[in-house]
């Protein structure tokens, strides 16, 4: 097998993340492998003896538009490229590059088996008005049923895939996020960090609509306890607006934009609970480095992915409290300040999500996970 990963960058994300798990994975078990880039961002540890290919070298700051209008050209030159390294497998990661993995095998006479991974709830993350849910909502229903495999990294996002944009039952995967138990495991905490005086808690994620940190930072003005404090690592389209809403809602003290980490671990082994306020996700790896952290989680109850990680077992519109911490309804800014402030003033349920939490993590560590993407991808 000769392997090429197709994904847009490194930079800071679950997806790029799981992609350095699966490059090393594959440099130690002596699998030929070479990564694909579309930007040069990469914030990730590879190995020095990894082969990487550019099929181009874009801004981050493209236009929607823009993108789409050079996916043909991408899959073109994408085409070229497989041929010319004599790929026997492709596998991309997120949508566009999905996009052009597909269309590139339409390119050329040379076969290869390709294989998609989308790791998002698509009819919820296209629900948004404007040409580029329309576009990527209708090219997923075209193309992702020309794949050989669709993987997804959970129940719910395959089961959207396959009821909502004509994936066949037979070409569907799932395969869940893998987490570095032993690195994660090595990192120290920066306990000097937080104030051990306040209530300290963390979010990860990219700062954009459906991440909605817009909602957290309303739970933690609702709440008027000045014993909060709110730290969100991550960067994005809408860092600036959130700003300023900070500063609208005189939180300056008390919440803090942290921009991207490549080590969170430090942070959230530090923190008192990590808290997620996304309207929509496939399988968010975050959750899973919370709980490896050993931190009590108080996450949206989007329609993928954390109630799989947190084994919920009833849905209801108040609080849902599990073994590892509590899931609220999406975009409930009341709910969400009630879940902190229950965390607050129950400090005996944090001990015991804590514990829950490190029996749970282990059914997902990292070589168990990975072995599972090579041996769909060989099948």
């Amino acid at each position: 097998m000769r392997l090429g990963i197709l994904i847009y960058s490194l930079s800071g994300g679950g997806a790029e993340r799981v992609v350095s798990y699966l490059v090393g994975y594959c440099n130690k078990n002596n699998i030929d492998l070479h990564l694909i880039l579309m930007n040069s961002e990469i914030e990730y540890e590879l190995p020095q003896n990894l082969k990487i290919h550019y099929i181009e070298k874009s801004s981050a700051h493209e236009s929607g538009v823009m993108k789409a209008i050079k996916i043909p050209f991408l899959a073109y030159k994408y085409s070229r490229l497989i041929k010319k390294l004599n790929l026997t497998h492709s596998l991309s990661f997120l949508t566009r590059p999905s996009f052009i993995n597909v269309i590139a095998r339409n390119l050329i006479n040379h076969k290869f088996k390709v294989i998609v991974n989308e790791r998002a709830f698509p009819s919820l993350q296209y629900s948004y008005k404007g040409f580029q849910s329309t576009f990527n909502k209708t090219l997923i229903r075209l193309l992702y049923k020309q794949a050989d495999v669709v993987i997804s990294n959970s129940h719910g996002n395959a089961k959207d895939l396959l009821d909502n944009f004509e994936v066949p039952d037979n070409k569907m995967r799932v395969i869940h996020n893998p987490i570095d138990l032993d690195k994660i495991k090595a990192i120290e905490p920066n306990q000097s960090f937080f104030d051990p005086e306040k209530f300290n808690i963390i979010t990860v994620g990219r700062m954009d609509i459906g991440k909605n940190h817009k909602m957290l930072i309303e739970a933690i003005h609702q709440l008027q306890n000045p014993l909060l404090r709110l730290y969100i690592f991550g960067f994005g389209e809408l860092e600036n607006e959130l700003q300023q809403l900070i500063v609208k809602l005189d939180i300056e003290n008390q919440v803090f934009l942290m921009g991207f980490d490549a080590n969170p671990y430090k942070y959230l082994k530090a923190a008192d609970l990590f808290i997620f306020g996304s309207n929509h996700e496939g399988f968010p790896n975050v959750l899973l480095e919370a709980m490896a952290c050993q931190l009590p989680i108080l996450t949206t109850n989007c329609q993928s992915g954390p109630s799989e990680i947190m084994e919920l077992k009833e849905e209801k519109n108040d609080l849902m409290i599990t073994d590892y911490g509590i899931l609220v309804p999406i975009k409930n800014v009341e709910l969400m300040a009630k879940g902190i402030d229950y965390f607050v003033t129950h400090k005996s349920f944090i001990e015991s999500c804590k514990i829950n939490g490190q029996k749970r993590i282990k059914e997902f560590e990292k070589d168990k996970i990975l072995k599972k993407y090579i041996d769909i991808i060989t099948t």
